[in-house]
């Protein structure tokens, strides 16, 4: 071959070769790049990851209230668990967006023909955050711990398990074995709520009180700071055992009271993410390119409760003639948005066991006077009606519902003050029975019947969240043979059964179910809201 021809050829087959390299750098560019390839301070364009693609960052998230406590064991609040869920892990989990039970810290698990033994394996080669051995001893650890506290300390362990857990043994190091007094059919359910993540020993022995300030648990995220009143920080766990996960480098958990003011801040870019959204803003929302919203799967009630030892409450047919006064449809038209559905029983339909037989009280203010009449109050009567002073996914706005309701009473001759007090004391005082009738609601913790017929109208219940006193000895005894009932066909149909008689003796006004709202900037992705109410980030990516 002629030498010039041949450089010329070699010149071309070279120019040709880095047209090549080029354009095949362009078409990778949205190809999921290696963790490390900008290590030790390269530049170049391997390192300049598109938007498109980007994962890591930090995420806002403005929420209506500070938690009370980073120890999930020892608290009952909401605002808690949506910061603890990300930083512990359960036994057993719940799925993505339903109560359906998955492997979690144990990968599976075995129960005895008497349902008093549950034997579980346990994951193997976990690690607390504070780098210490997730295993059987650990488990025994937590167990031991909650049942050795008083059931104001540990409520949660007391209401769900108390008593009937006899022992928890280590067989070996990755074998944790229950052994009950009395079988617990929603077992495997109670252990996947939040309160029952487990903490790491050495930090429990280390912090002692101080632990719900200094959270171990083994989840996506580790604890950094806590602001009181301002933010929680939490930080990606290195050593996660999931692989790929948290996407997120850290979550930024910000107090913002107010429902206007949290989106504002949304809209200002000052959060990327909130919870708690007015029903009537999400048009505004929506048409909001910038903006996207999130609805979160229903498993609440809201309700308005009647203490069944006040006065004219004390008569069942008082307490059902004030469940014909009210227009419910009215009520969701007005302060929902159409975003809920009335309520009929204690628990929303999705929950195994819902009677949909059970018929609701028609909006019907002349049966409502017939029954009054029958009661012997023909001229009605006069009673308190408690507004909640704060807003929640049930009851978004509880002064505004109060007034409503206040408006059905007085057109069947009653009539109802309204009155409110500071959270705390609220729930402190109905408690006590001090209220005639208050708005209140509940969102389920495992998507069990027993979490909300039992949990919140069974007479074992008065005294913690039974705050109406109701008490019936023929539903109490079905909801303790549907707990302890290892047959799901028969529980349900037991269930069944205790609405039909709730039903009659109306102790609530069931009002609706709401499909509660979050919002969001355009660029999250993956963010799948739980019913439960406290929502894992781990998946969650930003653009």
């Amino acid at each position: 071959m002629n030498k010039r021809k041949g450089f010329l050829w070699l010149v071309f087959a070279l120019l040709l070769s880095l047209a090549l390299i080029g354009c095949s750098k362009s078409e990778e560019t949205d190809a999921p790049k290696e963790t490390d390839s900008n290590k030790d301070g390269e530049t170049g364009e391997v390192a300049e990851e598109p938007e498109e693609t980007a994962t890591g960052g930090t995420l806002v998230f403005g929420r209506g209230g500070d938690s009370t406590s980073l120890d999930p064991a020892s608290t009952t609040e909401g605002e808690a668990f949506k910061v603890t869920v990300n930083l512990f892990e359960t036994l057993i989990n719940f799925g993505e967006q339903d109560t359906e039970i998955e492997a979690g810290l144990a990968t599976e698990w075995d129960t005895s023909e008497d349902g008093l033994k549950h034997t579980l394996k346990l994951r193997e080669g976990v690690k607390f955050h504070d780098g210490t051995d997730f295993n059987a001893e650990a488990v025994v650890f937590n167990f031991e711990r909650w049942s050795a506290g008083n059931a104001e300390q540990f409520y949660y362990y007391n209401s769900q398990f108390g008593d009937k857990i006899d022992s928890v043994v280590a067989v070996d190091e990755y074998t944790v074995e229950f052994n009950l007094n009395t079988p617990i059919a929603p077992f495997y359910k109670n252990l996947a709520m939040s309160p029952f993540g487990i903490a790491s020993p050495t930090a429990i022995e280390t912090h002692g009180e101080k632990f719900q300030e200094n959270p171990v648990g083994t989840g996506p995220f580790v604890f950094k700071e806590w602001k009181r009143n301002d933010r929680i920080t939490i930080e990606k766990f290195a050593d996660y055992w999931q692989e790929g996960l948290p996407k997120l480098d850290s979550v930024i958990f910000r107090s913002i009271p107010e429902n206007s003011a949290r989106l504002n801040a949304l809209a200002s870019g000052e959060v990327d993410l909130i919870d708690g959204v007015n029903f009537s803003d999400v048009p505004t929302i929506e048409g909001n390119p910038d903006l996207q919203v999130f609805e979160r799967p229903t498993l609440n009630v809201a309700y308005l409760g009647l203490t069944n030892t006040r006065g004219p409450l004390q008569d069942k047919l008082v307490r059902q003639a004030l469940n014909h006064a009210v227009d419910k449809t009215a009520l969701i038209d007005a302060f929902y948005a159409g975003a809920a559905d009335p309520a009929i029983n204690p628990m929303p339909p999705v929950v195994a066991g819902y009677n949909d037989a059970v018929e609701d009280y028609a909006y019907d203010p002349e049966k409502a006077k017939e029954l009054l009449k029958e009661a012997g109050y023909e001229n009605g009567f006069e009673m308190e009606l408690w507004a909640m002073p704060v807003p929640r996914p049930y009851m978004p706005d509880g002064q505004k519902v109060a007034e409503a309701l206040q408006a059905n009473f007085a057109a069947i001759g009653v009539k109802a003050e309204i009155v409110s007090y500071e959270w705390g004391t609220y729930l402190e005082k109905a408690n006590n029975g001090e209220a005639d009738t208050f708005l209140l609601g509940w969102t389920g913790d495992n998507g069990d019947a027993d979490n909300f017929l039992y949990v919140l109208l069974d007479e074992d219940a008065i005294g913690s969240n039974n705050y109406t006193y109701y008490k019936n000895d023929e539903v109490h005894d079905l909801l303790l043979k549907a707990q302890a009932s290892p047959d799901q066909a028969e529980r349900e149909e037991l269930y069944k059964q205790a609405q039909v008689i709730i039903k009659d003796d109306a102790p609530w006004i069931p009002l609706v179910h709401s499909r509660p709202i979050l919002a969001g900037k355009a660029g999250i992705s993956n963010f799948l809201p739980h019913p439960v109410g406290s929502d894992l980030l781990s998946g969650v990516e930003l653009k």
